[in-house]
């Protein structure tokens, strides 16, 4: 059973960092392509960031470039966002998901979810 458990959510002040964290089980990060995205109260859920098999590419959506980090550790199978620079807008509940495909931004493009982590930056 594949399972997927974000952690590390919190309240940050403007300019400040957290380090989201999903461990994941069932399956091993070195074999799918591994995502975040998020969701703000009235919104739809969003690309954030995405990390390839080998971990040797990685993309942002254009709002987090150059202040968001996706990373993994196959050993511990565990992918990590570093977020830096937080802005309010950054609000949102954070999900890690995992896809089969080759390459995706899109939701509907992974099959397996986490249960979500909150990040709410205050101005």
């Amino acid at each position: 059973q594949v399972q997927l458990v974000e952690s590390g959510g919190g309240l940050v002040q403007a300019g400040g960092s957290l380090t989201l964290y999903c461990g994941v089980s069932g399956r091993t990060t070195s074999s799918y392509l591994m995502g975040w995205f998020r969701q703000a109260p009235g919104k739809e859920r969003e690309f954030v960031a995405a990390i390839s098999r080998s971990g040797g590419v990685t993309t942002y959506t254009n709002s987090v470039k150059g202040r968001f980090t996706i990373s993994k550790d196959n050993a511990k199978n565990t992918v990590y966002l570093q977020m830096n620079s937080l802005k309010p807008e950054d609000t949102a509940v954070y999900y890690c998901a995992s896809s089969e495909r080759g390459w995706a931004n899109a939701p509907y493009e992974y099959n397996y979810w986490g249960q979500g982590t909150q990040v709410t930056v205050s101005s």
